[in-house]
């Protein structure tokens, strides 16, 4: 138990030590300074603004900033649509998966270009090749539409006062050239030295120790798995996920796809810290998402490392702890780091069934998603804290009198107006679907009967764990749930565009506001966002939110389940 501790301190001490530098070289990427790079991915940049026609020195408002985003999104959901409804007769299809229906590819498509890939389906019986890598090139566009979109947050933060934010062509091109498609390659060798496969034949016949003879199916997994988790995309080439030993073949291939899916969410941190010249600023934005990520995923290791007490009164013994949904390979340990890391940074992905673990650390995953601000999802995650930054400066004015101030500009109630529509968004979406889904179990359980393999507190817990990773842009799920029906397919592909833009046009549209007003030089009585006490602010503002919107539900679900333990 100590070496799988020791591996958790490790996968963690590696995110930080990587995110800092990486941080800096973002920040210079974002900033367009001079970087290593430059001299290789300089004529690509050119070639693809040239392509496109567009020019990359142009100014832009944070309005034409968010039409591209929503342009180059509608665009490429055109296409999925097209790819997913006709897999059987393209190219790349050696298994000869069958085509979707119109409501699973509507939500397959949603989920990946909203960066949730949330999987209706099993990726090696109902994807072709050719899908997969469709899906693959999504996970860049969706990582990139957000980093972008964060730097042009950054940008409106920074500059005193004006109107123009920079070019979004220009953003999210050197974000796919010099960071997302960098990292990803090198990730990639990383897991063809251990095993992961990249191939585009069809599924292998093997002979199992036993003489069985079974059909194994494989394709370019080492393609694939690196931007689902650089991106904090998280969907799986595999039905099973990273829970799979082809897309997670060993405790290694499990520490380099942890550190993957961590580094970028820490790393944005500091480039903000980086372009605003505020480091301390920055310092203590990490240490609010880090105290609330220490504080679900301590708990969650010692959930499952202690066992089932179920379990444990029939006298069964279980020195593994709770190994029910997990791979021996990992142990209880690094499955409950991955699975807090995993809802935390809204990735989504497994390496261990999140519905077979203790109704405990099924709630500490839930409130993960449920806050989505613990370092979050690539550049949406920093959008989410900037909303409880705004909320946390408002309150802290009017206790002590003042105009509300931030970075030298004053929230008035047009800001305050956007933050609380934002901020009651996401517990509107996440309980508004599963009251609905409840309702409808309820009044018809013969009719779903299909849906829940666990009525009771876990079958709520199920209900309400989809639209919760729904809404936080995750993708996970508690897969006792049969989801793939018209009704979830639809009703979470909703869930999921709603929660996807609307959090990104408030924060930009505030921030877009604030960068516009007349800067205010700081004085005696200006507030001091950098300081654990204002830090201490954002955590209790975040807390009760957290706590006000969700409890009640929580109480229905895993809590319930809990004390239905003893």
């Amino acid at each position: 138990m100590n070496t799988e501790i020791s591996g958790v301190i490790l996968m963690y001490a590696l995110v930080i030590v990587i995110a800092i530098p990486l941080g800096k070289y973002i920040g210079k990427v974002f900033s367009n300074e001079s970087t290593w790079p430059d001299r290789l991915f300089n004529p690509i940049d050119r070639a693809f603004y040239k392509l496109a026609g567009v020019d990359p020195s142009r100014q832009m408002t944070w309005k034409q900033h968010l039409l591209s985003l929503l342009t180059i999104n509608l665009v490429w959901f055109i296409l999925g649509m097209f790819v997913l409804m006709n897999m059987s007769w393209l190219p790349l299809n050696p298994d000869g998966n069958p085509s979707m229906g119109a409501d699973l590819a509507f939500n397959t498509v949603t989920s990946f270009i909203c960066n949730t890939n949330l999987q209706h389906y099993s990726g090696e019986t109902g994807m072709s090749y050719l899908g997969q890598l469709v899906l693959m090139l999504f996970q860049f566009i969706s990582a990139a539409s957000g980093i972008s979109i964060a730097a042009v947050l950054f940008t409106a933060m920074k500059e005193r006062t004006t109107t123009q934010l920079g070019n979004a062509y220009f953003l999210f091109v050197r974000t796919c050239t010099r960071i997302l498609f960098p990292v990803a390659l090198i990730t990639a060798f990383l897991l063809l030295l251990n095993g992961t496969p990249m191939t585009f034949e069809g599924k292998d016949t093997i002979t199992s120790i036993q003489g069985d003879t079974v059909q194994v199916s494989r394709g370019p997994v080492a393609a694939f798995v690196p931007i689902k988790h650089l991106g904090t995309n998280g969907g799986g080439f595999f039905g099973p996920n990273s829970a799979h030993p082809l897309e997670n073949p060993n405790y290694i291939t499990d520490i380099i796809e942890m550190v993957a899916q961590m580094i970028i969410p820490v790393a944005l941190i500091f480039t903000l810290g980086y372009i605003l010249k505020r480091r301390r600023f920055a310092w203590m934005i990490f240490g609010v998402m880090t105290i609330g990520f220490l504080l679900l995923v301590v708990p969650t290791i010692i959930n499952e490392v202690n066992g089932n007490p179920a379990i444990s009164r029939m006298g069964i013994a279980q020195p593994l702890g709770n190994m029910e949904g997990k791979e021996v390979r990992f142990g209880p340990a690094a499955s409950a780091y991955w699975s807090i890391a995993t809802t935390v940074i809204s990735t989504g992905s497994i390496n261990s069934m999140h519905d077979s673990f203790m109704p405990l650390s099924g709630m500490n995953q839930l409130l993960g998603m449920m806050v989505n601000c613990f370092y979050g999802g690539v550049g949406v995650g920093l959008m989410n804290f900037y909303i409880f930054i705004i909320l946390a400066v408002f309150i802290s004015g009017l206790m002590v009198g003042r105009t509300p101030e931030f970075m030298g500009k004053k929230i008035e109630a047009r800001e305050m107006k956007i933050a609380m529509i934002i901020a009651l968004l996401h517990p509107l979406l996440i309980l508004a679907g599963t009251a609905i889904a409840s309702h409808l179990y309820a009044g018809n359980p013969e009719t779903y009967a299909g849906w829940l393999n666990n009525p009771g507190y876990h079958g709520f817990s199920e209900m309400l764990y989809e639209f919760t990773s729904s809404s936080a842009n995750n993708g996970s799920g508690f897969e006792g749930l049969g989801d793939n029906t018209p009704f979830w397919n639809i009703a979470c592909g909703i869930v999921m565009m709603m929660a996807r833009y609307l959090p990104i046009i408030g924060p930009i549209a505030i921030a877009g506001s604030l960068a516009a007003k007349k800067y205010i030089p700081e004085s005696a009585g200006t507030l001091k966002t950098d300081t654990s006490t204002f830090g201490l602010m954002i955590f209790a503002v975040i807390a009760i939110v957290a706590a006000l919107s969700f409890f009640p539900a929580l109480a229905l679900g895993p809590i319930a389940e809990y004390f239905s333990l003893y």
